[in-house]
Order: structure tokens, then sequence, then C-alpha cells
């Protein structure tokens, strides 16, 4: 008899013992030929093409066989992925990762210095890019020793093209390398408090714990409902999110490959376009940040969208207000949440149905059967209701930070927590909620922003002596980046010739949308460092000097 797929038993990693799925793929290359059973099934779609799952396989072998035999790729190595939303993005890191070497889906809204740091910090030489990350990298290509890899668009100056390698590689099957269940998979880049985005080391049994996890729930409430899926008949959803992050490349790509669900590919986010896409196609699911989900009831109308059964978010806390009026307007589709980071390969909590209506504060309870989840204060586990920091512990937990063992270690404990450095509190019946954080951080629509890296950029401005930059409030996008600066004796400065300034370098969600210049000093704390929250008090009580 056939040993059931979520069977839970355990397993010892990095010397500590966890509850694990007993028979899940030994590793991604085992859990993407799993996936292609669902043969000739349409898998993705992208503006009038259509892609089946044995299809989807079929060119990922090929490819991953051209960037071994042609390119000179080995287990191991590093391997950059840098363009954004397309098939082929998909494709490539099913084939780097068969391969046996390491991915690094590196941030499409990077410029030339932040992508840079990601290339140079992570090691990796082989890099495959659209035309704009082509046109970045080009002047970077001799002084980091790249190859690159020009996909689908048009350009000069790469070492090969995408299609040429697809189209002259003979073999489909996958890869004969030797890939074990606690090898690295991915490097996956997260902003945290520090001046620079930290390398996150995911591993291949890490990622299918996470995937099938939530595999493990829908099957679950397929049970409890009579055998009604959760994913509907012919599950479809709409890729609206990056793939260079955990919820586009995991929760979204990865689930719809392994439970056999259509995925659609939108050019770039726009609301209008989206429901043009949603209806035609039927697609039955909707993930997104909050944002996303927002301005979708405003582009559907009253007409709405048949087909939605759920609309997720993820990346940041949707406002309660929200939860209600999505549910209100989408009659047929429930909304639903989750909670995870990329250290946790995007599992953590989970809300959905009748429970998040009913708790639209909560985050969720944790993914069963493989994660815990606990509040710790002052060194111990906070009684129920009471608030402190969220410490995630499963088999989905990250390796660690890539060249960071202190950052490592205050991050993970012994025993295998994670220290999240979100600060919230659990009820009686394990619901969590979030309520702020520990670490200076900016959420804007669910990018993770820097405060103290927005700030270095601010510095190189010779017009400035001092900078704060922080969150402002906003119901849309959840917070947005604010900037306080005080300028250096005699000088006077435009606040739109310094954001311009900033903008010249750094990524556009990043760039300071609101911008106070301070009369006096910014006011400090008795251990010399700037006191935010004060500054942060002041200036949203009065109007910016300048706004977008």
């Amino acid at each position: 008899m056939e040993e059931p797929l979520f069977k839970v038993g355990e397993a010892e990693i990095r010397g500590n013992t966890y509850r694990v799925f007993e028979n899940a793929p030994q590793n991604l290359r085992e859990f993407f030929a799993q996936g292609s059973r669902h043969g000739e099934k349409e898998f993705l779609y992208y503006e009038g093409e259509r892609l089946t799952f044995a299809e989807t396989w079929r060119r990922a072998c090929g490819f991953a066989n051209a960037l071994q035999d042609e390119v000179g790729v080995k287990q191991g190595d590093r391997v950059a992925i840098a363009m954004r939303n397309f098939p082929e993005w998909c494709i490539a890191y099913m084939a780097v990762i068969s391969l046996g070497a390491v991915v690094v889906p590196l941030n499409a809204w990077w410029k030339a210095d932040e992508l840079k740091f990601g290339l140079t910090d992570s090691g990796a030489k082989t890099v495959i890019v659209d035309r704009r990350r082509l046109e970045y990298l080009l002047p970077l290509k001799n002084e980091l020793g790249l190859t690159l890899i020009l996909a689908r668009e048009e350009g000069e100056g790469a070492d090969f093209r995408y299609e040429n390698l697809l189209s002259g590689s003979k073999n489909q099957t996958p890869p004969d390398t030797d890939i074990q269940p606690d090898d690295d998979f991915c490097i996956v880049y997260t902003s945290g408090s520090t001046g620079h985005p930290k390398g996150v080391v995911l591993t291949h049994r890490g990622c299918i714990s996470a995937v099938m996890s939530w595999g493990f729930i829908a099957n679950v409430l397929k049970d409890v409902r009579g055998g009604v899926g959760l994913f509907g008949d012919n599950p479809g959803i709409l890729l609206a999110v990056p793939l260079f992050h955990v919820t586009g490349s995991h929760s979204i790509f990865m689930l719809s490959y392994m439970v056999g669900r259509r995925v659609s590919i939108i050019h770039h986010w726009d609301p209008k376009q989206a429901v043009k896409i949603i209806i035609p196609v039927k697609l039955t699911f909707f993930v997104g940040v909050p944002s996303q989900s927002f301005e979708l009831i405003e582009a559907a109308g009253e007409e709405g969208m048949p087909s939605l059964i759920d609309i997720g978010s993820g990346g940041a806390k949707r406002p309660a207000e929200h939860v209600r009026k999505l549910a209100s307007t989408f009659k047929k589709a429930n909304p639903s949440s989750g909670y995870g980071l990329s250290e946790t390969n995007a599992m953590g909590c989970v809300i959905s149905l009748h429970d998040y209506q009913k708790r639209p504060d909560s985050t969720g309870r944790p993914v069963p059967p493989l994660t815990d989840i606990k509040i710790v204060a002052d060194g111990e586990e906070a009684p129920r209701g009471s608030v402190g920091e969220i410490w995630i512990r499963s088999p989905a937990n990250f390796r660690g930070y890539l060249d960071r063992p202190e950052d490592t270690a205050k991050a993970l404990t012994s025993d295998g927590w994670f220290r999240t450095g979100d600060l919230g509190k659990m009820d009686e019946e394990d619901y969590i909620y979030i309520v702020d954080r520990l670490k200076e951080l900016i959420i804007r629509g669910g990018e993770n922003i820097s405060c103290l890296e927005v700030e270095n950029h601010v510095y190189q401005h010779e017009d400035v002596a001092e900078a704060a930059v922080f969150s402002v409030p906003e119901e849309v996008l959840g917070e947005r980046v604010g900037l306080v600066v005080f300028l250096k004796k005699g000088a006077a400065l435009d606040p739109a010739e310094l954001r311009e300034f900033i903008a010249k370098d750094l990524a556009a969600f990043k760039v300071p949308e609101r911008i106070w210049i301070s009369p006096a000093p910014l006011p400090r704390l008795g251990t010399a460092k700037f006191d935010k929250i004060m500054i942060k008090k002041i200036a949203l009580g009065q109007p910016p000097a300048f706004s977008v």
C-alpha cells in the first residue's frame, strides 16, 4: 500500500530535530518532475502564449542541460536571475535548481549599484537577464566577470541568447546530479535594518516543507468540505507580484505547479488590466499585496469578477476595513491572508473563510502540521494576549544569512527558532496578531525598505547635515517613505531636487515620497541617536515641503 504523501515523521536538520513530511520529494528536481504529471494541461499564460505543465518541465530540463554543457554551470554554482516576470523566469528558475546550482533571484526594480551589490555579495557569475537589466549590467560585465544570458527581448552585448540555448539543447531529461534534501537551492535578498540587503540562504527541504504544508491545508479542507476542493474544478491564479519574492516564487508559482493550478502572468500591475485577464480566463484566485486587492475593488465595478473564489494577500498587513469591503464586494470570493518571511520560505500563518471575516486584524494561526510559533518577551514565552516578538520554528526555516554569521546567530537560536523581529500577540485559539516591528523597516506595498539604506544615500548630498527616514502611514500601500533633513549652514535645497538626487541610485519604491526640511537640528536621545519617534510625531503634525 502506498504511503500517504503528508505522513509526518521526524528528521535531524543542522543538529535539531524537526517534524517533517516523511514521503516528500528528496529535492526540488524530484518535486518538479512529480508536478509534470499534470501533463498537457495548460499551466503558464502570458499575453496570448500558453505553456502546459509538461512543456514547462521539458523546457526547464533542456535549459538546465544547456547551462551545464554550453555555459559551464556546475552543481553548487550560483546563478542569478535579473528580469521582470516572464515565463522564461519560471523556466530558468526550475532549470538552475534542477541542475543542483543555487538560484539567486535579484530584485528587478534594483538599479545598477544595487544589482552590483547582489551579484558581488552572492558570488553569482552567470546572470539570466531581460533587456533593461542587460543595460544595467553591461558596464559591470568585465569588472565582475559576468556571463550574461538575454531572454525574450532584443539587445546587444549578451554572451548567449536564452532561446538559442534552449533550441540547441537536444537533451530534455532531468540533469543527473546528486542533490541532498538540505543542500542550498536559493539565495533571496531581503532588506533588514542594516544598510544593505541580506542574502537569505534557503534549502531544498525548506522550500518543499512550505509548499507541501499549503498543500496539506488544501487536502484537509477538501475532506472537511465533503470532497469539494479548495482550488475549484479548473483553478487559475493571477501572478501580479514579483517572482523574486517568496510570495511569487513559492506561494503562487511552485504551489500552483504542485496542485495543477493555471498561472496567468500580467505584464505590469494595472488593476483594470488585471480584471480584463481574470474574467475571460476565468481565474479563481488572486494573491497580492493589500493595496492591489483594494484597487481591484474599484477596477471590478458593479459587474465584479464572478470566477474568483479567493482573494489573498501577503507581504503586509491588510487593514480590517479592506477585509470587510472585499467580502461585501466579491460575494463569491473569500478574502484570505498569510504571514511568512523570506527566512521561512514564506511559511508562517494563514487565515481564510469565516475565520478571517470574524478576525480581520489577525494574520492567522500557524500553518499545520510542521510549524510552531510562540511569542517571546524578556527571554520567556509570553502569556496569551501579551505582546512580544514572534518566533517561528519549522523545517522551512532558512539555513542562515549568507556570509553573515553574527546576523545569523542573532536571528536563529541554537534550538532552531527564528526571531522574526515582528511584535505580536497570540490569543487563546492560537490566532496571531501583528502589532509592530522591532526592526527599523518600512513596508511599502509589500516591499521591505531599510531606513538606514535610504539615509546613507541622502547623506551623499553635499547640502544635507542630518537625515532621518521613517514610515508614513497610508491606507492603500500601508506605509510610504518619509524623510526629514536638516541642511548644512547656509545651504538652500529644493526637496524635489533632493528626491531626484536620491532616485538616481535607488529603486523607485525606496525613494522618499514625503520630505520635510527641518529648521533646527533633529532631536536626539540620551544615547546621541536620533529620536525617531519624536521626529516622526513632529513631522506628521505639519504638511511636508514635498509630497507625491
